[in-house]
């Protein structure tokens, strides 16, 4: 009940509505700065405004007011209700149930520091303490969140100099396709040079095997024709021979 009375007090003040549970809000004068109190606060206060410092914003008539975080010590039903807030809030802010997410993140944070608001009242030490882990851990998850941030940015980088080497291969890939084409006209026109000087070296070869086989006929007739004709001529030499004999 105090935690929702302390929502709703936030935003009628126009702040952002807190998990962490605030006191009333003190009217701080506009020119020095200084808080109109009458008392000094306790040991408590001092250490819990050094954890959760605090809220400083301007209300009606530009008068400034501070809100601190409550010093009133806290009972297991505040702890309750502070569970069923927070379960609330992040089924009304939608928070992601896994994954990265800034409103869970939030959420969780402001839960975390109302326990350790809640833990200071009772044992400072341990307030103090719990504010070391929480420190620390918020150091882990921004070097994570660092990192996250870092290897996304590369892996943009990586995937842009993908991306433009591939296109570079495909680029090469095409001129070596026309490359690959030109040869091939080339292989083709040198294939079909190659047919012709073989049918017309084919075609040479025959002429030539016939023009020699006509000129062996021609020569072997000629030779036939005068052999047959110096055998008649010898023939009939010797035959006048033998008459003139008788």
């Amino acid at each position: 009940m105090i935690l929702n009375q302390n929502l709703q007090q936030s935003t009628e003040l126009g702040l952002a509505p807190s998990l962490v549970k605030y006191g009333n809000p003190v009217l701080v004068s506009t020119g020095q700065k200084k808080l109109m109190k009458s008392s000094t606060t306790s040991n408590t206060e001092d250490i819990l405004n050094s954890i959760l410092p605090p809220r400083e914003f301007v209300h009606s008539k530009q008068q400034v007011q501070i809100q601190c975080v409550s010093a009133a010590p806290s009972t297991k039903q505040d702890v309750l209700e502070l569970q069923e807030k927070l379960d609330k809030r992040l089924q009304q802010r939608q928070a992601r149930e896994t994954g990265l997410c800034p409103i869970r993140e939030e959420l969780y944070s402001q839960c975390f520091d109302e326990l350790i608001r809640q833990i200071t009242i009772n044992c400072a030490e341990r307030g103090l303490l719990l504010v070391r882990v929480r420190d620390e851990v918020k150091m882990v998850i921004q070097t994570y969140q660092t990192l996250y941030a870092s290897s996304c940015a590369f892996g943009m980088r990586k995937f842009l100099q993908e991306m433009e080497r591939k296109e570079e291969m495909k680029s090469k890939i095409k001129q070596l396709e026309n490359e690959c084409d030109d040869l091939q006209t080339q292989v083709n026109s040198l294939q079909n040079t190659i047919r012709d000087i073989k049918s017309s070296d084919e075609q040479r070869r025959e002429q030539n095997k016939q023009n020699h086989a006509e000129l062996v006929a021609q020569i072997k007739l000629e030779t036939k024709n005068k052999v047959t004709q110096d055998l008649e001529q010898y023939l009939t030499g010797k035959k006048k021979m033998v008459e003139k004999k008788q």
